[in-house]
């Protein structure tokens, strides 16, 4: 699709999101938790289980982190169907800057598809731990211990950065119409924001907890208040300031008389 068809496909979507149903928006909003967890868990022992390589080559072992895992999860959220939080930001923000969802819509999908994301996350990571699949519990440890290390400002920050590259892949992707196609789309920004080492709040809802599971000395309520809040700030920003708002300015009505 051309850009201006990619924004109004975008507003397509974010306007049925923004007009299902509560109990849909949940339902599809645990089960796109569920994958992001299973991502996150491979990100663990693939991705960032090459200890040579962090050593010998940090560059190519960040661009490895970044490729296997968060893309696995995101690419069965956009091919199964589902309702992500992140993605959702710039989706309905699209849609009710044209007019096409209402204020109460889109603070409805938001504030349900991140519930929803946040107790599938949680119970895959039960699940994960409780089959003794965490089997790189030191990596899990480092990683939940310096997300929740930083400043708020520093995490908040990197919010936005992950979430621009989040629904700048989840908006491509859903213009396309071949599973190739999809998952090109899709996994060349997000592979690029892990390897940032920027913040995703649906993947901290696992990565952080696994790593708790793991030992790592982290209170649920610094995870909450340290890591959790700036990120899912810095994912709204990303998504509609800077992804959905200027595309709107240019291909729809944002700021123009209607």
């Amino acid at each position: 699709m051309p850009p201006a068809a990619l924004y109004a496909n975008a507003v397509a979507i974010g306007e049925k999101k923004a007009a299902a149903a509560p109990a849909t928006i949940f339902k599809l909003s645990v089960v796109s938790g569920a994958h992001i967890a299973f991502g996150a868990l491979l990100a663990l022992v693939v991705g960032a289980n090459v200890a040579n390589m962090k050593t010998l080559n940090p560059g190519l072992q960040k661009l490895f982190f970044g490729a296997f895992g968060l893309p696995f999860g995101l690419f069965m959220v956009l091919v199964a169907g589902g309702e992500l939080f992140t993605g959702n930001v710039a989706m309905v923000s699209a849609a009710f800057f044209e007019g096409k969802a209402s204020l109460e819509g889109l603070l409805k999908s938001w504030s349900i598809s991140f519930i929803g994301n946040f107790i599938g996350t949680i119970l895959v990571c039960k699940l994960i731990v409780a089959a003794g699949m965490l089997t790189v519990p030191a990596i899990a440890t480092e990683i939940a211990v310096a997300k929740v290390a930083k400043p708020f400002l520093t995490t908040f920050l990197r919010g936005i950065v992950c979430n621009w590259m989040v629904c700048m892949a989840v908006w491509v992707a859903s213009g396309c119409s071949t599973l190739g196609e999809k998952y090109l789309a899709m996994v060349l920004p997000v592979s690029a924001f892990v390897a940032f080492g920027a913040e995703h709040s649906i993947a901290n809802m696992a990565l952080i907890p696994l790593g708790m599971a793991g030992g790592a000395k982290v209170k649920w309520i610094d995870f909450l208040t340290k890591n959790l809040l700036p990120v899912t700030l810095g994912n709204i920003v990303g998504g509609a300031l800077c992804q959905a708002a200027p595309y709107g300015s240019v291909y729809g009505t944002l700021g123009k008389k209607r």
